[in-house]
């Protein structure tokens, strides 16, 4: 089925890679009207504070606050309920600490959240894009493929309750396979044809991210390094809207 403008925007997560609220606001200006949604990481979000992500709520955005949890269970189920007092609509753990971890997240999640809310969203980082399988390998100590080991950390995600993972577009055919069609993706590693690759190693053009059966694609540098940022998430948008 196609998507409509107002789906395929949606299925954008535009990155705030920024140092600061200042920098971000610039670009937030700049996309107004546009329903997609904005990413905070780990950069901004430590810059500006939950405030910060609480503004972006007031004004309509939809917010994935990607901080990538990864520590003991208690310390998590902490984190997950602080997060959630925030209102967003998606957050992350590591799939890396474990199914109890991963449970606790979930537990935090339903200790914060006020009667008759809508819960966030908590998603597993699998393997990062930047990982390739010669760092998988010799580095970090996993062997075989990269696929392999993201199969295996989306299938603990599910038995821990989670909705979905963080993976590379490249992969979730398999994940949908082993995890089942509503089991969410969300994939970095989003390049439109012509943009710069960065550090990432696995990636894929948003329609093609799109035929693969993503749900959701990260977008930083295509869109906020771009001159004229409001062109950009529109021919993406645009994009979106011819796959078949």
């Amino acid at each position: 089925m196609k998507l409509t403008s107002e789906q395929a925007a949606k299925r954008i997560m535009v990155a705030l890679d920024y140092p600061d609220a200042a920098a971000a606001e610039r670009l937030i200006e700049e996309l107004k009207g546009i329903p997609c949604y904005m990413k905070v990481g780990l950069q901004l979000f430590y810059a500006a504070g939950p405030s910060f992500v609480e503004s972006l709520k007031k004004r309509g955005y939809y917010v994935f606050l990607d901080v990538k949890m990864h520590d003991i269970p208690n310390t998590v189920k902490g984190g997950a309920s602080s997060v959630t007092k925030l209102g967003i609509d998606m957050f992350n753990v590591h799939a890396g600490g474990g199914t109890a971890m991963m449970e606790a997240a979930m537990e935090g999640v339903q200790a914060a959240l006020p009667n008759g809310s809508t819960a966030p969203a908590v998603i597993a980082v699998t393997q990062l894009t930047s990982t390739s399988v010669s760092v998988m390998n010799e580095q970090i100590g996993i062997p075989g493929p990269v696929e392999e080991s993201v199969i295996r950390y989306a299938k603990l995600a599910r038995t821990a309750g989670l909705q979905g993972v963080v993976a590379s577009p490249s992969e979730v055919v398999a994940i949908k396979s082993a995890c089942g069609a509503n089991f969410v993706t969300v994939t970095p590693g989003i390049r439109p044809a012509g943009s710069d690759v960065g550090d990432q190693s696995r990636i894929m053009t948003p329609g093609e991210a799109l035929r693969q059966g993503t749900d959701y694609m990260v977008i930083g540098r295509p869109i906020t390094a771009s001159p004229e940022p409001r062109a950009a998430i529109e021919s993406i948008i645009e994009e979106l809207i011819a796959v078949d």
